[in-house]
């Protein structure tokens, strides 16, 4: 039996995971074997989230102190289910999640929440479909060394055009 100590450390516990959190998602774990759940902690673990079985009503109660939370997960907290806590890229952690319901079938992401915003089920795929900060940050420097190279290329084919071919990295003959 737990105590009502017990349950006033683990509503603590949960409230500041909330806080710590940059997005947190409900999930539907029940039907999941117990390898596959410790497949996904590994996975969320990378993707540097975590996982937590919580009970609904101490959920609940950890819910009053952050209202965004509150109003996104009110409908939610119903029958088995597990708060993933994403404290890296929220994308990361979405991607994770719905890469693995598409090889666990039974995994089922009820909501998640990022910034303050509730994210609905669709909302949640095209989080996952997004690239993390490492690739946008390769992307831009991929458009910029591009557009650079080009404008180098074109003014270099422009001075060869007007030298006869000579570029300017070729000796000139000496009298």
């Amino acid at each position: 039996m737990i105590t009502r100590a017990d349950k006033e450390q683990e509503i603590k516990l949960i409230t500041e995971k909330f806080g710590k959190a940059k997005g947190a998602f409900i999930v539907d774990f029940k039907g999941i074997k117990v390898e596959q759940v410790t497949n996904l902690r590994k996975k969320l673990n990378a993707a540097e989230s975590e996982m937590k079985v919580v009970r609904n009503t101490l959920a609940k109660r950890a819910f009053k102190d952050h209202p965004a939370i509150e109003k996104a997960f009110a409908n939610s907290m119903k029958g088995t289910n597990a708060i993933v806590f994403s404290y890296g890229e929220v994308n990361a952690t979405a991607k994770t999640l719905a890469e693995f319901a598409k090889d666990v079938e039974v995994l089922q992401i009820k909501s998640g929440v990022m910034d303050g915003e509730a994210l609905d089920d669709a909302k949640i795929k095209f989080l996952a479909t997004l690239p993390g900060k490492d690739q946008l940050r390769a992307m831009f420097l991929g458009t910029l060394l591009g557009a650079g190279s080009a404008l180098a290329r074109c003014l270099n084919a422009y001075a060869e055009k007007l030298g006869g071919g000579a570029t300017g990295t070729e000796e000139a003959p000496q009298a």
